[in-house]
């Protein structure tokens, strides 16, 4: 921060005598107040008249973005220097990447990253410093530019804010096996209030990547394979973040689609692999929750994807961004690069030779900012004076950005209440949403023993004592994209309280150890030695012989599944199985007949066939966020019944893949050597109750091809608890012209039912859940039979006949 010094005499004496002077002129004399800042003038005007104020150079700015480089614009001790930004940004700048990290000044990995787990990294900015930080970024480029344009300033919110502090949601994979938006539009209107309390206003989130393949370490951060699901879930987390109007409220933010596309099925499943998929893919699969996010909100960017399909990169597909998403969808917003997706262009497709090169590929394309830092587009003035990119064209983006930025309230409102940011920060209403998406995150896979009723929920007062082992079970993951929360449950932690409030005995032993440290940003992943998981494991061993239950955490950490950003920093595997030596483990606790429940933590679904096989009670735990623990005990006591569903297939290995549930009819034949069916199919969940579907009935059976009819189903709750069953509804077109997918989900819907409790759920079937792309890639819906399919997963189904005439 600047500090304020006393004002010389003479100056001072200069000052009053030139107030006097203006004091006494005629009042003809005041510049009138431009319109661009008359909060009462109609956007569009005010677009236009800030536009015809600013040089090239000032348009240019504002494609700008600052990350790395902040170190320029601070103080040796982190704060903002506005004198320096001045020096280095005297045309302005457009956005500022992250404010709440430390990103140049000395940070570690995870700091610059957003990763969780590095107690040795500086840590990042709290909720008052950010709010200052910011406030004081706005105030010099609101009152020290030229033109007073503020900024955007944006963040990580992948599954909650990553901030420090910020209330740690389950990660994204997680939230899309609730089948619950509404619960998903909570969350998200939470992560967007505590970002714009820190002055934060722009999200890069949320990911609607459709995810054809686990072994991507970035499948954690999507909503699943299918994109009805991707596309609901997403339009949740707009809604949540941003509302529903084009004027962004008070505790709202801009919002990120990403990434734009076909980046959920590489090639060898490793991050920005090229997407070798057709057009018709693309529009079936991959484009559907995107163009549902532009049509039905008003999302605010889109970021291309870092690979490539057919040979063209994302960030250089001029038909993928201008033709497809502005004039086909008719997308209004702006195209954010994604981080150093321009500079790729150079270093890693070799799609050009240098920064300027990489910038006329991507304006040309339709992207309108670079991050995170600039880079090519620091030569759009050159490429302009080369007749290479025009100015209309400049102005053309420029437009886009500055009427987000007035719609956003950002002119009449750039700062915050510091004062008030840390109270708004996790506060007792978001902490209880944390606990109960976590609780309904959680899916049931095996549930076996105890005389055929089933060993889980657990009774304290007949279990005996109980034996917790795993290294995370105390040591929580929360997944890629996080920060550090105030407080993490841990299962160890609840399990303990729980045992002193029911009165049994309790124990814990690591058990196993797969890596030996789990921060998420840092390039080098140190795997745990087997000769001291022999140790860990015998000493597990030991103390289970004197249990009577056994709860195993095992799974993955933000190290062994995550982004790999760098070839220096990978993430994605070659293999499903669990790491290290858990299935060691296991094989030696199972091998003592105790009853056993395998709780998991991870972020890609995993080849788990002997847990499947031996455990007595299999939990699919995900990532669930800061109240894991809390939502573990809730589960595995009973005060809550599981009701998740598996937003992706879980394949037995990986010679298996890909497994998508919605593949076409000449797939999956057979093997010689083993199934081609999923180790758990999509949509698959089991509860502590039992559940009827019945048969689907038809409102009309028989519709044209421009009607909708509706389709009903009476579920009940045939069990003795209470529980939430969801019913999904999936279409297959018998006869079409060009090959269809087996089975598509088109609707879905979480119902909670008491003990006998029948209700009866209902679906609209319209046209757009009929049609397809034709031989000549146009919508039609063909005239024939539909086979509508209801049911509590995508093979548990009863169908129902509809002719289209």
């Amino acid at each position: 921060m600047t500090k304020t010094t006393n004002t010389p005499r003479r100056q001072f004496l200069t000052s009053m005598t030139a107030l006097a002077t203006i004091a006494s002129a005629p009042a003809f004399a005041a510049a009138p107040r431009p319109l661009y800042k008359d909060a009462n003038a109609p956007v569009p005007k005010r677009v236009d008249d800030l536009l015809k104020r600013m040089t090239l150079e000032e348009k240019i700015a504002q494609m700008d973005c600052v990350w790395q480089e902040k170190n320029l614009i601070e103080e040796a001790n982190g704060d903002f220097a506005p004198a320096k930004a001045t020096k280095v940004y005297p045309h302005g700048l457009g956005m500022m990447a992250r404010p709440s990290d430390r990103q140049g000044q000395a940070s570690a990995a995870t700091a610059a990253a957003g990763g969780a787990g590095d107690s040795g990294a500086r840590a990042n900015r709290n909720a008052l410093e950010t709010a200052t930080y910011v406030n004081a970024v706005q105030k010099w480029a609101v009152e020290q530019t030229r033109l007073g344009i503020p900024l955007f300033m944006h963040e990580e919110a992948l599954h909650g804010y990553v901030a420090r502090d910020a209330t740690s949601f389950p990660q994204a994979i997680a939230l899309a096996s609730t089948f619950d938006p509404a619960l998903a539009q909570k969350v998200f209107t939470v992560a967007a209030r505590e970002m714009r309390a820190r002055g934060a206003n722009f999200a890069l989130a949320p990911v609607v990547d459709v995810a054809r393949e686990p072994r991507w370490g970035r499948i954690e951060e999507t909503f699943g394979e299918d994109p009805f699901v991707c596309g609901e879930m997403g339009k949740a987390a707009v809604l949540g973040f941003s509302g529903t109007g084009r004027k962004l409220g008070k505790d709202k933010v801009l919002t990120t689609l990403k990434h734009m596309t076909g980046h959920g099925q590489p090639e060898s499943g490793t991050n920005i692999g090229p997407a070798e998929v057709s057009e018709r893919t693309l529009r079936e699969e991959f484009f559907p929750p995107f163009e549902k996010l532009v049509r039905e909100t008003n999302v605010a960017a889109i970021m291309p994807s870092y690979n490539e399909i057919g040979g063209v990169p994302s960030h250089a597909n001029r038909w993928l961004l201008n033709k497809v998403v502005r004039e086909e969808w008719g997308f209004k917003g702006v195209m954010v690069s994604d981080y150093f997706g321009i500079k790729e262009l150079i270093t890693r497709h070799k799609l050009a030779a240098t920064p300027k090169d990489a910038a006329l590929f991507a304006i040309k394309a339709g992207v309108d900012i670079e991050t995170p830092d600039g880079h090519g587009y620091r030569e759009l003035a050159q490429l302009v004076r080369e007749n290479k990119v025009k100015v209309a064209e400049i102005d053309t983006v420029v437009r886009r950005i500055l009427e987000l930025k007035f719609n956003a309230g950002l002119f009449e409102q750039p700062y915050v209440d510091a004062q008030l940011a840390d109270g708004l920060t996790a506060t007792r209403d978001a902490v209880a949403l944390a606990r109960e998406a976590a609780v309904r995150s959680v899916v049931l896979l095996k549930n076996s023993g105890n005389n055929g009723q089933g060993l889980l929920p657990l009774d304290g007062k007949k279990m005996g004592k109980l034996l917790l082992l795993g290294t995370h079970a105390k040591d929580t993951p929360i997944g890629g994209y996080s920060d550090v929360p105030r407080h993490v449950v841990s299962i160890h932690e609840a399990l303990q309280a729980e045992a002193k409030a029911q009165g049994f005995g309790f124990d814990y032993r690591e058990g196993v150890r797969i890596t030996e440290e789990r921060i998420w940003g840092k390039d080098e992943v140190k795997f745990t030695p087997a000769d001291v998981n022999a140790k860990l494991i015998s000493e597990a061993v030991a103390a289970a012989k004197n249990a009577d239950t056994i709860v195993l955490v095992l799974g993955d950490n933000e190290q062994t599944s995550r982004e790999a950003w760098a070839d220096n920093h990978l993430g994605d595997r070659n293999s499903l199985d669990l790491m290290g030596q858990q299935n060691d483990l296991a094989k030696a606790i199972f091998d003592l007949g105790k009853p056993t429940v395998v709780f998991l933590l991870n972020g890609r679904p995993m080849s788990v066939n002997l847990l499947a096989e031996r455990a007595d009670a299999l939990v699919e735990g995900w990532y669930l966020g800061q109240e894991t623990g809390h939502a573990a005990a809730d589960i595995l006591f009973g005060r809550a019944n599981p009701g998740g569903k598996l937003p992706v297939s879980i394949a037995r290995n990986v010679g298996q893949l890909p497994i998508f549930y919605n593949h076409k009819p000449s797939a999956r034949r057979g093997y010689l050597d083993g199934s081609t069916k999923p180790l758990y199919p999509f949509g698959f969940g089991l509860s502590y109750t039992s559940f009827d579907i019945s048969a689907p009935r038809l409102a009309k059976a028989t519709i044209r091809a421009n009607e909708s009819t509706r389709v009903e189903v009476d579920v009940t709750n045939t069990g003795r608890r209470q529980g939430d069953e969801v019913v999904q509804l999936y279409i297959r077109d018998d006869i079409s012209s060009v090959t269809r997918p087996v089975l598509e989900l088109k609707g879905f819907q979480r119902v909670s039912l008491n003990p006998g409790e029948r209700r009866t759920v209902s679906f609209d079937i319209r046209p757009s859940d009929l049609w397809f792309f034709d031989i000549d890639m146009k919508r039609v819906v063909e005239p024939g039979s539909f086979t509508i399919h209801v049911g509590a997963d995508s093979v548990a189904l009863k169908s129902v006949k509809l002719m289209v005439a």
